[in-house]
């Protein structure tokens, strides 16, 4: 007496198997940035960020050393004419300014100062937003109330009219366009580090670390604040961008003090502007490296925000 075999084996025998697709690298014990990394190394935006962020840090930090002439030096004032703006040669590979200044070396030692200028207004904006965040997330009931009113006073005003103000009230100095980018970026940390601490405040660790007996002082610094800096990380990344970007902005109006020889983007733009139909390249290429910067911590900013969210992980 013979038995045919079971439906579910005919199915197993008859239908064929796909072929199979490989796993992903398991990510189960893993740490939040050991994660975050993996998953930066497969974002070609990533890679691409961070290789122009690294660029632009390499060129910064040895602008000493690439710059064929130093910062405000006028290698090329004897070549120049009411009339003519030397273009490039083999002493001056991008041409000279209105001024006499050699274009690259001028671009190399902006990418100096847009670097110190941005760092700075950035932590600046950092520290005393995540002060502001701090007190409004561990504290709540009306130190949280008064706390978010000046908040949203300070977010109230348009960022370039913020900073203008600031700048224009300090003086026109390097140091008031740090303090003003620094003042504007303060809301935003604020509001996104007290928005964060809430959202961990209900989590069950926390509730675990109160049955304990540990203090609020304790268990906000042990451990509500270390898990509520992700977010805050990614944002100072991405206000490095718009770091870049509004200290140009305030130098082409003349906030940031200094010489007009001074090598400083926003500045090399305001002085190519009498010159944009005779060397429209003294506007072009700071431009260029404003936009290719700013594209640079963008990319890297919003691919690391989406490697740090669970939501949007892909398995």
């Amino acid at each position: 007496m013979t038995t045919e075999p079971a439906a579910q084996d005919v199915v197993r025998q008859t239908v064929p198997r796909g072929p199979r697709t490989p796993r992903e690298p398991d990510d189960a014990g893993a740490s939040l940035w050991r994660v975050a990394a993996r998953r930066l190394r497969r974002n070609p935006g990533a890679i691409v960020g961070a290789v122009i962020v690294l660029l632009f840090v390499l060129v910064a930090l040895l602008a000493p050393v690439l710059a064929p002439y130093g910062a405000g030096a006028l290698p090329g004032r004897a070549e120049i004419r009411p009339t003519v703006i030397p273009g490039p040669s083999d002493a001056f590979p991008l041409g000279l300014d209105r001024y006499g200044a050699d274009l690259l070396s001028q671009l190399i030692w902006g990418a100096r100062a847009s670097l110190l200028i941005g760092i700075l207004s950035t932590v600046l904006g950092l520290l005393g937003g995540a002060l502001l965040g701090l007190l409004a997330g561990a504290f709540g009931g009306w130190v949280d109330t008064v706390t978010m009113r000046l908040v949203d006073l300070m977010l109230s005003v348009p960022s370039l009219l913020l900073a203008v103000s600031v700048a224009a009230v300090i003086g026109q100095t390097p140091s008031a366009i740090i303090i003003a980018i620094g003042v504007v970026q303060v809301p935003i940390f604020a509001r996104l580090l007290r928005g964060s601490m809430l959202a961990q405040r209900d989590q069950d660790y926390v509730l675990a670390a109160s049955s304990l007996g540990l203090g609020r002082r304790t268990v906000v610094m042990s451990h509500i604040l270390p898990n509520s800096l992700s977010p805050v990380i990614v944002q100072a990344t991405l206000m490095l961008a718009t770091a870049v970007i509004e200290a140009a902005a305030l130098s082409f109006l003349g906030l940031g003090g200094g010489s007009p020889t001074s090598a400083e983007w926003g500045r090399m733009l305001t002085a190519a502007q009498n010159e944009l139909e005779v060397a429209p390249r003294l506007a072009m290429w700071p431009g260029v490296c404003i936009a290719v910067t700013a594209l640079g911590f963008t990319l890297f900013g919003e691919a690391l925000r989406e490697a740090l969210d669970p939501k949007t992980r892909k398995r």
